[in-house]
């Protein structure tokens, strides 16, 4: 059996998505398609709006064989650091293709890579702007092309990481259909997740832009999982934390545990916050990332640590995933988990089995320790 690989967050599961998974298997011709998704927390550093269990369920019954959670150390990090961990858990899933979506899937990304070897590190080194301007600042001067649109950047950190890497994995861009990434408006039957996020927060129709199962559960949703909720939580640690402990937190670099506790002293909302430590040298999605390690107290050294120890966290199969599970379980290098014992929470995936506790807060629902894969039979 072949087998394609995709890299998702599913935030939520939408129309979009099915049809990535039909073009994955027209594009490749695999027996199976592989689904490596982010946990409860996506690559910015927010909760998901559904949970990675839900998320799975979709996903099974429209169209993938098998599902693996990008473990949180993975999956929340900058795109070069995201798309990076991806690969290397589809490469020990020995995929042979993977299939992205992007802006524009006709620029040659490799010619992007060969252009960075080419930088002036200096550029990196001025406090006037975030390093993604430093960077495309320069790329555009060397190629003309400015990779600014997310699904961009996710595809050039794919060709980077297999060729740093060494894998021989295929790379097939595809063009996205329908709303862009950050569209906010619901327009035909392909919509941006954004758009959907904030269509199920004005408690708007999205029958026509997601399955049935994952529409049905987003208007039943109680409670949106947002920062606003998980703000007491992050404020609380800012503000009783000494600041040689905070300044172990991965990612607090700078001096940025100072801004973060003066804002926390100040601010009453998560907005307020936010908008307070924001500044020209950082993008939202970092300091997004940084309170959630914030929050969760994930140190330098515990990220070290688990990416020496990556795993296989298996979330749900389909009959042709079970076959390819049986296929390739004998060759795969990490340890492929299908049930969490309480020595592997205290160990192996202990991040993830926290990130699920702090999720559990808008859910009440264990989301990882004697949690059973899904199973959809088909």
């Amino acid at each position: 059996m072949r087998a394609v690989g995709l890299v998702t967050e599913y935030n939520p599961f939408h129309n979009g998505h099915i049809y990535h998974i039909k073009q994955a298997r027209k594009i490749t011709n695999a027996d199976a398609v592989v689904a490596v998704m982010s946990g409860n927390f996506t690559q910015r550093g927010e909760p998901t709006i559904l949970d990675k269990w839900q998320r799975t369920q979709a996903a099974l019954q429209n169209g993938v064989d098998l599902v693996v959670e990008l473990p949180v150390f993975m999956a929340v990090q900058p795109a070069h650091l995201f798309a990076a961990g991806a690969l290397e858990l589809l490469n020990d899933l020995q995929v042979a293709d993977i299939v992205f979506g992007a802006e524009h899937p006709l620029w040659n990304f490799a010619n992007f890579v060969e252009a960075e070897e080419h930088f002036s590190q200096r550029e990196f080194e001025k406090f006037n702007a975030t390093y993604a301007t430093q960077f495309n600042r320069q790329l555009s001067n060397l190629t003309g092309h400015s990779l600014t649109d997310p699904n961009d950047i996710l595809a050039f950190s794919y060709y980077k990481a297999n060729l740093e890497k060494g894998y021989s994995i295929r790379l097939h861009p595809i063009n996205r259909l329908g709303s862009q990434y950050h569209d906010q408006t619901i327009t035909g039957t392909i919509a941006s997740a954004s758009a959907i996020r904030e269509a199920v927060s004005k408690h708007e129709a999205i029958d026509r832009v997601a399955p049935e199962q994952t529409a049905d559960l987003l208007t039943k949703l109680k409670c949106i999982p947002a920062w606003e909720r998980l703000y007491p939580l992050l404020r609380n640690v800012l503000i009783q934390t000494p600041l040689e402990r905070l300044q172990q937190i991965y990612q607090m670099a700078e001096g940025l545990e100072y801004r973060y506790r003066e804002a926390a002293e100040r601010e009453l909302t998560f907005a307020g916050f936010i908008q307070r430590v924001k500044t020209k040298r950082y993008t939202y999605s970092r300091l997004l990332r940084v309170c959630l390690y914030t929050v969760m107290e994930i140190t330098n050294d515990q990220v070290l640590q688990a990416n020496a120890h990556p795993y296989l966290h298996v979330l749900g199969f389909n009959g042709q995933g079970r076959k390819y599970l049986h296929q390739i379980k004998k060759n795969v290098h990490y340890p492929l988990l299908t049930k969490i014992s309480q020595s592997e929470h205290d160990g192996l995936i202990n991040l993830d089995y926290r990130a699920g506790k702090l999720y559990q807060m808008f859910t009440n629902i264990e989301q990882d320790v004697k949690h059973a894969p899904v199973i959809v039979k088909k």
